[in-house]
């Protein structure tokens, strides 16, 4: 295993200075870019308003509704980008095969991580199952957790396994994805685990289900405090509550 990251790094430093066209719009770059800087300036980056404790977008300064409510199962969850436009295509890209995206995904993240997690010691990932693993051929997570562990410097984890198969969440709502992923996690590696500060790597946040139900198990083995990162997350559209009906 030491051996295969030590010849993927060789291959993602040549593939940093080798890039010859932009992995969001196909233009010809000229300076080994990823993202030319058009694309960089039409990315939704998440840097307005948001939720100090879910991370998603607000559109007025406060603690959204439904972290009022129910908090997620972290101390933070901040992300790159808001789930739309370009980011959300590069999203589903990332899971429709585009699995070199890790990189790119990656280096547009990586000065948020590192601004916002200065102390988290640790990344770990959302594991799969073996069979839906399989089927996709990666899993996304774990290659955006490794490329950012490597990248900021702190430790990767593999310390987690998904014990069985859930229903798909894609039209789920959170109480229903709650339910959904009970007791899913299972941690496998209790010593790496207990009194780190870890950071939970996954592609997207849409209710913050998944992330906090592996935390729940993080927290359970000894983490001393989990937080979450992602690349997208999906704007709470009314943080404050439906509006009044008409």
């Amino acid at each position: 295993m030491k051996g295969l990251a030590f010849l993927r790094g060789i291959l993602d430093r040549y593939d940093d200075a080798h890039n010859f066209t932009c992995d969001v719009c196909g233009r010809e770059v000229f300076a080994g870019e990823r993202v030319c800087a058009p694309c960089m300036r039409r990315l939704p980056w998440n840097d307005g308003t948001v939720c100090p404790f879910c991370g998603r977008r607000v559109k007025e300064p406060g603690t959204c509704l439904e972290c009022k409510q129910k908090p997620l199962g972290v101390e933070k969850a901040r992300s790159a980008f808001v789930h739309e436009g370009e980011a959300a295509r590069l999203v589903v890209r990332f899971k429709r095969g585009a699995r070199y995206l890790y990189r790119t995904m990656s280096a547009l993240s990586v000065p948020i991580l590192q601004r916002e997690f200065a102390e988290a010691e640790a990344v770990t990932f959302v594991p799969m199952t073996p069979k839906a693993e399989k089927k996709r051929g990666y899993n996304q997570s774990r290659l955006l957790a490794e490329e950012l562990a490597r990248r900021s410097g702190k430790q990767f984890l593999d310390c987690a396994i998904k014990q069985r198969e859930t229903a798909a969440q894609k039209f789920l709502g959170r109480l229903e994805r709650e339910k959904n992923l009970e007791r899913c996690f299972h941690i496998t590696a209790r010593k790496e685990v207990k009194g780190k500060r870890i950071l939970i790597v996954d592609d997207t946040l849409t209710t913050g289900a998944t992330v906090s139900e592996l935390a729940d198990a993080l927290k359970r083995a000894g983490a001393d405090t989990v937080y979450a990162f992602t690349f997208t997350s999906v704007e709470n559209k009314h943080p404050f509550g439906l509006p009044p009906a008409p």
